[in-house]
């Protein structure tokens, strides 16, 4: 896996509030090689752990760096993120880069019970193409598809297009989010996700170490996700484009070639 830069610096990560933890009393021994120390919170009166941003740093870049790969490859991503400190940059963040979303409840098994999920997918999508006419029909009929739609929009909106499992999901609470988390576990789909000093850091794949409750902090880290896997398409797309013209390059030597064979062959007959 080639590494490129993705600009982090300590002093940024210092600013989003990345490196503030939680209540040392509450924290998760597993997350002690992600800690560097604890302070007295002058607000609270108590102890809060600080997480090492240089690891921090290091792991979000080597994690970029897979993001990269796998969309340049065409892999498929599903970022969760229902708690309102993360709702707003969650949806904001998969529409720039074209990712499945989900910022509201999760439903359970929407990934291991994938063939009830495809079948409310497809029959939500039905009812979007039906939208236009819902005045045509008797006004009861209407209210009910409505609703429908709007309760199909608030739970499964993010993931309308979402046809086949995700290829890699992104974590942004694993408290919060781990019904969705053990999901993936059970599918063995690989996880990202954003680890504070109280979580588990062993239940996901490729785990960052950052504070998952302020708003600033969540919105750094999914930006730097996001700036990766909008790169990682772009490349897709230079490579496609690079082949194609390859292709067409080559095919038109070709048809030169025939062409002239075909000229040297008229002339020779001529000469005979």
């Amino acid at each position: 896996m080639k590494k490129r830069s993705w600009n982090i610096r300590l002093e940024d990560l210092v600013a989003a509030r990345v490196h503030l933890g939680h209540n040392s009393k509450k924290w998760n021994p597993r997350m002690a090689p992600y800690i560097s120390t604890k302070i007295k919170d002058p607000l609270k009166i108590k102890d809060i752990h600080i997480l090492n941003l240089q690891k921090t740093a290091r792991l979000l870049s080597e994690t970029c760096n897979l993001l990269f790969d796998a969309a340049s490859k065409g892999k498929q991503f599903l970022i969760v993120g229902t708690k309102k400190e993360a709702a707003n940059s969650v949806a904001q963040a998969a529409r720039t880069a074209g990712c499945h979303y989900v910022n509201q409840k999760w439903l359970g098994g929407m990934l291991t019970n994938w063939s009830t999920t495809k079948k409310r997918l497809h029959k939500f999508r039905d009812l979007i193409k039906q939208q236009g006419r819902l005045d045509r029909l008797p006004k009861r009929d209407a209210a009910i598809l409505k609703r429908q739609l709007s309760h199909l929009q608030k739970s499964l909106g993010g993931v309308k297009y979402m046809r086949k499992l995700p290829d890699i999901v992104i974590i942004l609470d694993q408290h919060g989010e781990f019904t969705a988390l053990r999901e993936c576990i059970t599918l063995r789909i690989p996880t990202i996700g954003l680890i504070d000093t109280n979580c588990d850091p062993d239940l996901v794949d490729l785990p960052i170490p950052a504070n998952d409750d302020t708003t600033s902090s969540i919105r750094f880290i999914l930006n730097k996700l996001i700036l990766a896997i909008c790169k990682g398409r772009s490349s897709s797309i230079r490579t496609i484009t690079s082949r194609s013209s390859h292709i067409k390059d080559k095919e038109q030597r070709k048809d030169k070639e025939r062409r002239l064979q075909r000229k040297d062959k008229e002339q020779r007959l001529l000469c005979d």
